[in-house]
């Protein structure tokens, strides 16, 4: 922090917010790279105000972070991280046919919330686990349900029918909680939601009551 009144430049990650305490301490700033796709971090009204240039880095791990979401789901569906700490823990003692019976990830239905770059990258996997793709974006992507099988469909929809339910929206005004108690209740019981976004397109407080419930 002490160097930031000679700096021209901001190398900055997306959990750091640049905003009017930052910029004040910054008299000689031209721009902020900020190392991540997201940009929420960003105080873009701020930045403009004081003429400062913004970058982000779209595209650079697209395919990584599809990997990342589409792992999750599957562990989650399979129960790997469950049955790593059953074994480790010593609870194992033998093998039966009900023993961590986990979810069904081919032919099962996958509900993708933002149709963008990774959510076309997660819909290329989903394919080839033969699952039927639902997607709900901001604009109708016709592209998409003509190259990937995709069907365009409602919030409400999309919750109702999804055996798993995958964020990956940027954090907006729009977006924030886009997940709450009125979606929670639209899903299935034994959904599984992977959350690839920001943390604040769920609403925390509502999925603890629903877990809890």
């Amino acid at each position: 922090m002490d160097g930031l009144s000679k700096a021209n430049a901001l190398l900055c990650y997306s959990r750091q917010k640049i905003n009017d305490r930052i910029l004040e301490r910054t008299p000689l700033l031209k721009v902020v790279c900020n190392i991540a796709v997201g940009y929420d971090n960003l105080d873009l009204g701020e930045l403009t105000n004081r003429g400062v240039m913004a970058t982000n880095t779209p595209g650079i791990l697209t395919e990584t972070t599809a990997d990342l979401t589409f792992s999750i789901l599957m562990a989650a569906a399979r129960r790997v991280a469950e049955a790593d700490h059953y074994v480790k823990s010593e609870q194992w003692q033998e093998w039966f046919p009900s023993l961590m019976l986990g979810k069904e990830v081919f032919g099962a239905t996958i509900g993708i919330i933002g149709m963008g770059r990774i959510g076309k990258a997660v819909a290329r996997r989903a394919k080839g686990f033969n699952m039927k793709i639902l997607f709900y974006n901001r604009s109708h992507k016709t592209d998409i349900e003509e190259k990937l099988g995709a069907k365009y469909v409602s919030l409400k929809q999309l919750l109702q029918k999804s055996d798993y339910v995958v964020v990956l929206t940027p954090l907006t005004e729009e977006t924030k909680k886009i997940i709450g108690a009125k979606e929670f209740a639209l899903m299935r019981r034994d959904a599984i939601l992977v959350n690839a976004s920001r943390g604040a397109t769920i609403d925390e407080t509502a999925l603890i009551h629903t877990l809890q419930e």
